[in-house]
């Protein structure tokens, strides 16, 4: 599927997943739309520059750097089970990165996943 994410509508409108991956993109008008498409029992996997990064290369706007503690924040009403905020060597950059997960409906409907 092509979609413009950013000027377009969201072509998932109405829709959950069991994971939301997200890397190396901030949108911040579609934070909400992300959050809402992760299923009860569901996991977001979020990771991308923050700030800090303008002082070792690209992205440098703050528009596309996350402020501190910013995807804490946007997780809140998940249960964070991990959460990494700091400087990456190779190659030179600033990240964060939360892996989160909303509660599910009843533990029957936990989605089960194979990671390899």
């Amino acid at each position: 599927m092509v979609a413009d994410i950013e000027t377009g509508p969201w072509p998932f409108a109405g829709r959950q997943f069991d994971a939301v991956v997200v890397t190396n993109y901030l949108w911040r008008p579609l934070l909400p739309t992300l959050l809402a498409s992760v299923a009860p029992g569901g996991v977001l996997i979020y990771e991308t520059f923050a700030q800090g990064n303008e002082t070792v290369g690209n992205p440098s706007r703050p528009d596309f750097l996350l402020r501190p503690g910013e995807l804490l924040a946007l997780c809140r009403g998940l249960r964070v089970v991990a959460f990494e905020d700091g400087y990456q060597e190779s190659p030179p950059r600033f990240v964060q990165r939360i892996a989160a997960v909303r509660q599910a409906s009843s533990p029957s409907a936990v989605p089960r996943y194979l990671l390899a």
